[in-house]
């Protein structure tokens, strides 16, 4: 990528025309189905090179600095001479890997070499017909770690005649929003359930303190740099390499919460496809997502989403399953509404009205009508628009994934969804709430009234206000809540509870009776 983008260097380096694009993308192996934005970073870091040294950089070794690889041992060339991997037959999740390995550091015959036999246990994730690799084994934490490949046979998904699909939205602080639709016979397009999100805003508001964290740590880093500048000071030196550490473990802090968000939401969506049936995901294309025009802090919170990772986590759990992964053009998805495609007014949500943001959509269309929030209206336009474009499913020859290049105005139309009109019985009062019964309830409980242990009956409210009262007994408080336990007023006691109407216009819980140890030593002897 790098050798392309500086064989067709632009005019302008922050804005390529049309031509310029064709070329860049010509010129990049498999640069047509790249991101713009990560042809525009390596534009960015090239052209940071050239204003410091006056010149573009050769290649990519001089543009990057050495790349940090850990100790590891690649056992894939191996042959049966040198290393087998084996399932026990008891126990399909234990497996014994043997290699052979050098007795000294500078081996020169075959006696050097000697037989380890290395036992390893698999996770219950692996199936018990897998057909196991040999692993690469890579030194982490004083362990060693074994990377274990494995291949197992599974349904071959398919490009076209699917029926029920699910679409899927990318989102800031709703990191998707999913939900399926069935196409039926009749071309008819329907909602299956009002769809749900995957929210991850606290994950994400982490990675944005850890971003900045690292960001800081890096210009004290820089600072210590320039002091240093080729002066031996052992004292900012042993800061400097503190702050590297520090600086590689709130990096690798930031890569793992990565890894996991992106399992988590690729698990996530495709068990919204497991239990809506569906044989399909539509993804939204990311080619188009670009960060610009909201703000430095937005652009950089958008551009440092792992979309990616979730693409490739959602690929991977998919195929296991048979599920296809199609991306689609996000073009107007969340412009237009779902049912007459009429362009939509956003708002602000009737629930939410203090947050910032157009979250809400309505449809200006009387005959339609339809309202809600605008990642539910995109998930089913992108859903609509891959079941009426499956015919236009293509594999990209460089990655191998399924894909809609282009959007046919005829096939667009009838990406509609109809909407499901549900018939409710009437249930509107005509009668008495509660149904007269033969036996009344009693007035009074029939069930003694517990003692006390100084001998004293106890009292239990009666359950029904007196007849003779005609206003009911207010709160003990006046701003009490119904939640809460509240503590009486010193010298105010509850209207209610002292006449004995039970539970009163605001519910509250009796304050506790606390008792010395010595009184509830003698109680405890006298219940024995």
């Amino acid at each position: 990528m790098t050798a392309g983008v500086l064989a067709t260097w632009p005019t302008d380096p922050r804005q390529r025309t049309r031509q310029e694009w064709e070329q860049v993308r010509t010129a990049i192996p498999g640069g047509e189905g790249l991101p713009s934005s990560v042809i525009k970073g390596r534009t960015r870091q090239a052209a940071t090179f050239a204003k410091a040294n006056g010149r573009l950089p050769v290649d990519v070794f001089e543009l990057e600095g050495a790349p940090r690889v850990p100790r590891m041992l690649l056992l894939a060339a191996c042959d049966r001479q040198q290393a087998t991997i084996e399932r026990s037959d008891t126990h399909p999740g234990r497996v014994l890997l043997r290699l052979q390995l050098p007795t000294r550091a500078d081996p020169r015959s075959y006696r050097d070499w000697t037989w380890v036999a290395c036992p390893i246990t698999l996770p219950p994730t692996v199936p018990a017909g897998a057909v196991l690799h040999l692993p690469t084994l890579r030194v982490t934490g004083g362990k060693v770690r074994a990377d274990v490949a494995y291949t197992h046979p599974v349904p071959k998904a398919r490009r076209a005649g699917h029926t029920v699909a699910v679409g899927v939205d990318w989102g800031l602080n709703t990191l998707l929003s999913a939900g399926a639709l069935r196409l039926h016979e009749d071309g008819r397009i329907t909602a299956l359930g009002a769809g749900g999100q995957f929210r991850a805003a606290g994950v994400l508001a982490k990675q944005h303190r850890l971003r900045r964290h690292s960001e800081r740590l890096h210009a004290k880093a820089d600072q210590y740099a320039r002091l240093i500048d080729g002066r031996p000071d052992e004292h900012l030196t042993a800061k400097h390499e503190l702050l590297g550490g520090e600086i590689r473990h709130v990096s690798e802090r930031r890569s793992n919460l990565n890894d996991a968000l992106a399992w988590a939401a690729a698990r996530w969506t495709v068990d919204q496809a497991i239990t809506a049936r569906a044989t399909v995901i539509y993804l939204e294309d990311l080619r188009s997502m670009e960060a610009r025009g909201m703000g430095r802090t937005m652009n950089t919170r958008l551009s440092q989403q792992v979309r990616g990772k979730i693409v490739d986590r959602i690929r991977h759990l998919a195929a296991e399953t048979g599920i296809a992964v199609v991306t689609v053009p996000a073009r107007n998805t969340s412009k237009n509404c779902p049912h007459c495609l009429t362009p939509l007014r956003h708002c602000k949500a009737p629930d939410q009205p203090t947050v910032a943001g157009w979250k809400w959509a309505i449809c200006p269309n009387q005959s339609c009508g339809w309202q809600g929030d605008r990642d539910h209206g995109a998930w089913r336009r992108i859903a609509a628009r891959g079941l009426t474009h499956q015919a236009k499913t293509v594999t990209d020859k460089t990655s191998g994934n399924m894909v809609i290049r282009t959007v046919v105005d005829a096939l667009e139309a009838t990406a509609v969804v109809t909407p499901t009109t549900t018939s409710r019985r009437d249930r509107s009062k005509t009668g008495p709430t509660r149904h007269h019964t033969s036996r009344p309830a009693p007035r009074r409980r029939r069930a003694p009234s517990p003692t006390r242990p100084h001998g004293r009956a106890g009292k239990r409210p009666e359950g029904h206000a007196p007849t003779d009262r005609l206003k009911l007994p207010r709160a003990a408080h006046r701003h009490q809540g119904v939640t809460t336990i509240s503590t009486p007023t010193i010298g105010h006691r509850p209207r209610g509870a002292a006449l004995g109407a039970g539970f009163h216009l605001h519910a509250h819980a009796t304050p506790p009776r606390w008792a010395t140890i010595s009184e509830t030593q003698s109680a405890a002897g006298s219940l024995s």
